[in-house]
């Protein structure tokens, strides 16, 4: 999937979460496309229910026609029975569809019972009454899961077979097979139902996610995109306020350096915006050194060691752009160093000025959102007071295997 692509996905997502918002709060209906990605309109069925089961209840019209017609022997024990075994599967089979409820004491209990009156009701009337093994199987496979299946639904076929030999000769050993099949395949339909609303439920996480993401990385972006220019916009603003009544073309020079950062700050919000965007430590190095010069405070770079890749460089050019910023704007500084160093383990950058010691390192500050970048890419920012005084800001990042081979 191409980056133009899964930018526009994000997008879309952001437009459907705002709209649905926008509908939560007026207290209206969300659009169909959002109330079907929500789950709240099934794709194409809804997931399988309780109800899935009910039309099996049939198989027991056998039983219920020959108690009808007097043929079978004790109606009034044999009408308890068959309501009971209707009320017992009913209610085990729709708590069968409810994980919690599935595995609770109550429904264990009742599977039990359900399958103590099929025993009862097969051996004592045998004939039709044997169809309700199949049915209790159905109600097995619904509520048993994990390796325990195989053996209840085994065993439950044999009993099955074995009840139905002694009351109906071999001719019932269709039992056997029905109840077995029964409960084997309800438990793998019903178990791959569950696994494809898990798997559903994951990929809905896992989209949300992203847009969180994408979200803190826009945010992170335009935060250090715009506060650094602005910053600069407003140094060179001064600079030109100083200039104009002595200096007409000095002035002039800084106008066109405004409009210049300007035109570059639209270029820069454009690519952070589709996820284009990636720094250059020297383009910002030597930008930093231009605010900083602009604003009167004297600019020291010193870079060694060998290159680095373009991620390692991108980051530690939002360091000095941040940085380079919170010395204008915050430290009332008079110089600022900054070095740039590497060994073949590790990359160090460390900015330092002189000023009054207060930087940007409050929670949720630009300086807060550099440190998780650096973290992610196995390095580490740290900032306080420098040695003598000011204020430093050290990044360090790890040399990958691919940097350290020779170009």
């Amino acid at each position: 999937m191409s980056l133009k692509h899964q930018t526009t996905c994000r997008m879309r997502e952001w437009r459907d979460e705002r709209r649905a918002r926008e509908a939560d709060r007026a207290g209206g209906t969300r659009p169909r496309r959002i109330r079907k990605k929500a789950g709240q309109i099934p794709e194409e069925i809804g997931p399988p229910n309780g109800f899935t089961l009910l039309p099996w209840l049939l198989m027991g019209m056998g039983a219920f026609s020959h108690l009808l017609q007097g043929k079978t022997s004790n109606p009034w024990i044999a009408g308890a029975g068959l309501l009971a075994f209707n009320s017992l599967y009913i209610a085990v089979v729709f708590r069968a569809f409810d994980k919690k409820l599935r595995t609770a004491p109550a429904t264990l209990w009742s599977l039990g019972a359900l399958a103590a009156l099929t025993i009862a009701l097969a051996a004592g009337y045998g004939g039709s009454w044997l169809t309700f093994f199949p049915l209790l199987g159905l109600a097995t496979g619904a509520v048993v899961r994990g390796r325990v299946l195989g053996p209840i639904g085994l065993g439950l076929s044999t009993l099955a077979g074995v009840i139905g030999g002694l009351k109906e000769g071999w001719g019932a050993a269709n039992i056997a097979y029905g109840t077995f099949l029964s409960v084997m395949v309800t438990a793998a339909i019903l178990s791959l139902a569950e696994t494809v609303r898990e798997l559903r439920a994951a990929r809905e996480e896992l989209a949300r996610s992203a847009v969180e993401k994408e979200r803190l990385r826009f945010s992170r972006d335009l935060h250090d995109l715009l506060g650094h220019t602005l910053s600069v916009i407003v140094v060179k603003a001064e600079a030109t306020r100083r200039l104009a009544p002595r200096d007409l073309d000095a002035a002039l020079g800084q106008v066109a350096d405004i409009e210049s950062v300007g035109r570059q700050a639209l270029t820069e919000i454009r690519e952070a915006v589709t996820g284009y965007r990636e720094g250059s430590l020297a383009t910002e190095l030597d930008r930093a050194r231009d605010l900083l010069d602009a604003a009167g405070i004297e600019a020291v770079v010193r870079q060694s060691g060998p290159p680095l890749d373009p991620q390692s460089a991108a980051l530690l050019g939002w360091v000095v752009r941040e940085s380079a910023t919170n010395v204008v704007r915050h430290s009332g500084a008079g110089r600022c160093e900054i070095e740039v160093t590497g060994t073949a383990e590790r990359t160090r950058l460390t900015i330092t000025d002189d000023g009054r010691g207060t930087g940007e390192d409050t929670p949720g500050s630009g300086l807060t959102g550099l440190t998780e970048r650096l973290a992610t890419a196995g390095g580490s920012l740290t900032s306080g007071p420098g040695p003598r005084a000011g204020f430093r800001v050290t990044a360090e990042l790890p040399v990958t295997e691919t940097d350290r081979i020779p170009a």
